[in-house]
């Protein structure tokens, strides 16, 4: 089976304010997302990369850059050839929400829906989050497929996305109904490990901001779960 690395984009401008920004243009990295990124790139550098796909957002975009730009060359190449987007696994459609504070949207009759029965929200001149989630969650499994199919089960490959996507392709991924999604945490910058198994997906890790990733090149894993545990992934060799 493939491995996907689900990364959120790093800190932006409209994070640091307190703004949901949604699909608006324009929003980047300030510096600390900078940072951010360098360093989950600085991590990622030791995984040959199948593919580098992301939201078409500058944020995602941004992050996205600075992950290929650490990837090593292998045989006189320079890894994958270039980031590719994918509408699909862009951020969630906040319709007349975008734009506004949290601190503001937080007064709205809505927000205690979206905190507590996300499965029944729906943004006003927007998308639902059920919708969000089966765009999302369908295009990191046809995505999935596809790299495994071109570069085999070992294959690792990095999506580029925001956070309520990530959080809703982990719910999904741990069998988790949406309206549980809110207890998932995905911060600036985060890595999130998936596999999808022919019996069941498999989360590796969540929310993780450190951490020898260089394991991941390993042959691909056994389709069973080990009964007990396992002995967990093999020490780095370097």
């Amino acid at each position: 089976m493939a491995t996907v690395i689900l990364v959120r984009h790093g800190r932006t401008t409209a994070n640091a304010s307190g703004l949901l920004a949604g699909r608006t243009p324009g929003v980047r990295l300030d510096s600390v997302g900078l940072e951010q990124a360098a360093r989950t790139a600085e991590r990622l550098s030791a995984v040959p990369l199948a593919a580098v796909v992301s939201s078409p957002l500058e944020r995602c975009l941004q992050t996205a850059g600075i992950i290929l730009d650490r990837q090593p060359g292998t045989t006189g190449t320079p890894g994958p050839p270039a980031v590719t987007t994918d509408d699909a696994i862009t951020e969630c459609d906040y319709g007349e929400w975008q734009g506004r504070t949290l601190a503001e949207l937080a007064k709205e009759p809505l927000w205690s829906v979206v905190q507590n029965h996300p499965s029944a929200a729906v943004f006003p001149g927007g998308e639902s989050l059920q919708a969000m989630q089966a765009r999302s969650v369908a295009a990191i499994r046809r995505t999935d497929a596809v790299i495994e199919a071109e570069h085999g089960p070992g294959a690792v490959w990095v999506a580029v996305s925001h956070g309520d996507i990530i959080k809703s392709v982990l719910a999904d991924a741990l069998g988790m109904h949406l309206d549980l999604f809110q207890r998932i945490g995905v911060n600036p910058a985060s890595v999130s490990i998936v596999r999808y198994g022919t019996a069941r997906p498999e989360v590796i890790a969540t929310n993780t901001d450190s951490g020898d990733l260089a394991w991941l090149r390993a042959a691909a894993p056994t389709v069973d779960a080990a009964v007990g545990g396992g002995a967990g992934p093999q020490p780095s060799a370097g």
